[in-house]
């Protein structure tokens, strides 16, 4: 199935091409990919990497290291799961709308641009962090992908920089919201 945008809703005057699925869908597909690494991955390099880091970096606060050194992996798959709900409802939103939902837009600008964030991470430990493998394959060409096509469908919203701060924002609150959301529910499973 593919949908039209409206004449009147498009941005920057676009030839009214059609937005294909793996546009807006897809945007889900790149997240389950990308995230299915971070999981897989923070299993083993939390407990190997911390002791590390935190010797390396202790202007970072206590509470965050211990945070992370106790992060069990259930919890962590209950944290994905619950950003993966938000991810595949901003999907679908956008599907439904053809692509001009601004929700869709700044989910699919915050999943790129927390692309960046695993770069600069993997940068900051000199060497491999969970997500950036997948980043350079996948979440970054995805999203610029989708943001191309929705441009030339003409439906891509002017890029702000102020957007841009907005969703990855909006990914980090949606990311610790998620961790707090996992927390309770895996205490609650352990009382």
């Amino acid at each position: 199935m593919r949908t039209r945008g409206n004449a009147a809703e498009r941005v920057g005057g676009g030839g009214g091409e059609e937005v294909p699925g793996w546009v807006t869908l897809g945007l889900f597909g790149a997240w389950v990919v990308h995230d299915a690494e971070e999981l897989l991955a923070a299993r083993y390099w939390i407990p190997a990497r911390v002791p590390e880091l935190r010797e390396r970096f202790p202007q970072v606060p206590d509470r965050l290291w211990r945070e992370m050194a106790e992060l069990d992996v259930r919890r962590f798959g209950v944290a994905v799961g619950c950003v993966g709900l938000v991810v595949a409802a901003a999907a679908v939103e956008g599907r439904r709308t053809g692509g001009r939902s601004a929700v869709y837009q700044s989910v699919l600008d915050g999943f790129g641009l927390h692309g960046l964030v695993h770069l600069a991470q993997a940068t900051a430990v000199r060497g491999y962090t969970p997500g950036v493998a997948t980043t350079p394959l996948l979440v970054l060409p995805f999203t610029l992908a989708a943001r191309a096509r929705l441009r030339r469908a003409g439906l891509l919203r002017p890029a702000r920089s102020g957007d841009a701060l907005l969703s990855l924002g909006l990914a980090g609150v949606a990311t610790a919201g998620a961790h707090l959301v996992a927390r309770r529910l895996t205490a609650r499973g352990r009382g």
